[in-house]
């Protein structure tokens, strides 16, 4: 791929400008028109930021209008379906939220997108240590932050950021309508009444997924006792349409009040079962044309003087490239987001220069026709997540029959395609079925990675890494669907790695400068295995759960002959979907300790004081012993040697690995400086870390303190 030029594409900007103006009139795809609703200048009480100085935040509403039938959008589903304006185009307002430098003067010329994860702006608080600003990392930069809303789900206005998209509707004015699949696990007890969605702040009860009837006979509800990884029930139970309705009772009794968002039980719900509802829905929403939205609002501010009406655009002629960031289901977005081609926008031009896809194992649903955005696990049955590619470069997968194919395909046939950075960790690979991008559907090779593609994997860690320090001591956790898990907490972070990339990949953009090599499992040096304790070298933790069977296999679903499944687009119409075939997930391999091998070791991982999992079974349940929604472990180390010797634990203890604190805080110090120079850690962080490990290991007893520390 070419890759942009401070030079190049700066003149570009200055010489397209007068036209692109001159034309909007006649083209189909742009923002047509945006609203300054709010400005609060300075922020943060006029703090300033180093070089940049003090920053403002610019909020409004970004109104546009996409053309059907360009192909750039002809693989939007359901966009034949959408209602046209006057023009013939589809139309869409989405609100968008800027910071940047008060003095243009003093940003960077850089502009980062971050894809908001369910409405929200993720970044700040997680790249600025101490919360929004925090220590002001994204802000010293000079780099200026946008978000806009993408998600149509969400209530147009409500927390966040949020976008108006077309409802389907057939030809002569009927409801577009198609099976939709939900599932209860883990309910409470003594409960009546659920949503059959799951909440999130902001969204809209049944959006995109109302019953066509509230009748009961037209729909199914089963229920299970248990439930194998590949969908096998048992103890099931189909609840006869009488025993439940489209209600809410918890106010009024069986049958209730009609409620087309929820579901009551005649009998109540019982929390040792899984129970799973497939209704026909009505009026789907357009959601692809979110992400066309997020293409021509990317394109507009980047290159626009104003839009239509004479608005001007608050960061005209200063911006000369894009990073886009996503992160989590953000992160899977942009992968889904570049699969599709949208970084092409409708002049042909690139949209983001360069692009992280943070901790986003697989793709996700968000070209799909019913597809719930608020769903949590997207990795889990019967919701398509892994189905289309998750590898960069074209690779033919025999397994499922595909054609040859990649994340990259459509944008390396344009010339459009970003620098990537591809940054996960355990639970991408433990619950986000991840290894299938290293080595494909057979699991027999390493897939080649294009040379504008990194991968980075940061080993032993849960969904979004842990919190780090150097406590002993960690509290039990549940997933994400509120199941207790059978290990406690895993600490190990990710923060700090993340950060390094985040400059790392600014540098390769900018300045061409190298970024590090790749660094993740591969079959071809033995790290990347089956998931299984004997080829993993998994040792016998006494009274701890072994990884045997936790394994998020990659299921090959069969949804039916509208499903794309390259595009991981179309439509469902086989629910619950059969399942084809299991193709085995393979796990990174570990050491004596049961710490991962491969990848960008945190100081911690490098330093343990146990043993890091990406994986943590479900503790009890009709789930038990499967993978908890994307959660990693921890099982900490014996304090001594005679407390290890009288648990039978074969880790050597914190006293026989470090004896003092004092060697402790030397070996943190050489290992610091040797991830700085591997660009993995920036130096405040280094110096933040090892004194930190000095203090708390200091104030906890674990180790004796012997003074004076030795230098570095």
């Amino acid at each position: 791929m070419s890759k942009p030029t401070k030079m190049s594409t700066g003149l570009l900007v200055a010489a397209m400008t007068s036209l692109l103006l001159i034309a909007a009139s006649s083209a189909h795809a742009r923002v047509t028109k945006i609203v300054i609703t709010q400005k609060t200048s300075p922020l943060y009480g006029g703090r300033s930021f180093g070089a940049a100085g003090q920053y403002e935040e610019i909020k409004g509403t970004a109104s546009g209008e996409i053309d059907p039938n360009d192909r750039r959008n002809a693989l939007i589903t359901d966009i034949q379906l959408a209602p046209r304006n006057a023009r013939g185009s589809v139309d869409y307002t989405a609100t968008f939220t800027m910071v940047k430098p008060v003095d243009m003067s003093k940003a960077s010329g850089l502009m980062t997108y971050e894809v908001v994860n369910r409405s929200s702006h993720l970044l700040p608080g997680r790249y600025n240590f101490g919360g929004d600003p925090g220590d002001g990392f994204l802000y010293n930069t000079g780099d200026v932050l946008l978000w806009s809303g993408w998600e149509g789900d969400m209530r147009f206005g409500g927390p966040g950021e949020t976008i108006q998209l077309p409802v389907a509707t057939n030809a002569d004015g009927s409801p577009v309508t198609g099976p939709v699949l939900w599932r209860f696990i883990n309910v409470p007890g003594n409960v009546n009444t659920q949503y059959f969605y799951r909440f999130v702040p902001g969204s809209v009860p049944g959006m995109g997924r109302t019953p066509l009837s509230l009748d009961t006979s037209m729909a199914s509800l089963i229920s299970a006792t248990s439930e194998s990884p590949t969908g096998v029930k048992a103890g099931v139970t189909r609840i006869a349409s009488s025993d439940w309705a489209f209600a809410d009772c918890t106010s009024v009794p069986f049958p209730g009040t009609p409620d087309p968002t929820r579901i009551c039980l005649r009998n109540g719900f019982d929390p040792a079962l899984l129970y799973e509802l497939v209704y026909i829905a009505r009026d789907p929403v357009v959601q692809g044309v979110g992400m066309a939205a997020m293409r021509d609002i990317v394109s507009f501010f980047r290159s626009k003087a104003q839009d239509d009406v004479g608005t001007p655009n608050p960061v005209a002629m200063q911006i000369r490239y894009v990073m886009g960031h996503g992160i989590s289901q953000s992160g899977r977005y942009i992968k889904s987001f570049l699969n599709l081609g949208f970084n092409e926008d409708e002049s042909g031009a690139r949209v983001w220069d360069a692009a992280t896809s943070e901790i986003g194992g697989a793709q996700g649903t968000f070209n799909i026709r019913f597809a719930d955005q608020r769903v949590y696990e997207q990795s889990a049955l019967y919701v398509p997540g892994a189905e289309g590619p998750l590898w960069w470069a074209d690779y033919t997968d025999v397994a499922r029959g595909r054609t040859s194919w990649g994340l990259l395909h459509r944008c390396t046939e344009t010339n459009t395609c970003p620098l990537v950075f591809e940054a996960y960790g355990g639970a991408e690979y433990w619950y986000g079925r991840g290894t299938i991008g290293l080595a494909g559907t057979m699991g027999t090779e390493d897939l080649p990675l294009p040379p504008n593609v990194r991968r980075y994997y940061m080993p032993s860690t849960t969904h979004g890494g842990g919190p780090g320090g150097f406590s002993i001591d960690q509290p039990a956790v549940s997933d994400l669907n509120g199941m207790a898990c059978a290990l406690a907490r895993n600490p190990n972070p990710e923060a700090e790695t993340l950060r390094a990339l985040y400059v790392a990949l600014k540098a390769w953009l900018v300045d061409a400068t190298a970024p590090p090599p790749s660094a993740y499992p591969r079959l071809s040096d033995g790290t990347l295995v089956a998931a299984n304790s004997a080829s993993m070298g998994y040792p016998a933790i006494p009274n701890s759960p072994a990884p045997d069977g936790v394994m998020n296999s990659l299921l090959d679903f069969d949804f039916g002959p509208l499903f794309r499944y390259n595009d991981e687009s179309g439509v469902i119409t086989n629910l619950p979907a059969p399942v084809k075939q299991v193709i085995p997930t393979l796990a990174p391999k570990v050491d004596a300790d049961g710490n991962e091998i491969a990848g960008t070791k945190s100081l911690l991982l490098q330093l343990p004081l146990g043993t890091y999992t990406g994986w943590n079974p479900v503790a009890g349940g009709v789930l038990k012993g499967q993978e908890c929604v994307l959660a990693g472990g921890y099982i900490p180390f014996a304090r001594t040697r005679a407390e290890r010797l009288a648990n039978g634990d074969p880790r050597l203890s914190i006293e026989e690995r470090y004896t003092s604190v004092s060697n402790y805080y030397f070996q943190a110090s050489v290992i610091a400086k040797k991830l700085i120079a591997q660009r993995f850690l920036l130096v405040e962080d280094g110096v933040r870390i090892t004194n930190q490990a000095r203090q708390e290991l200091s104030a906890s007893g674990l180790l004796p303190i012997v003074w004076p520390l030795p230098l570095p």
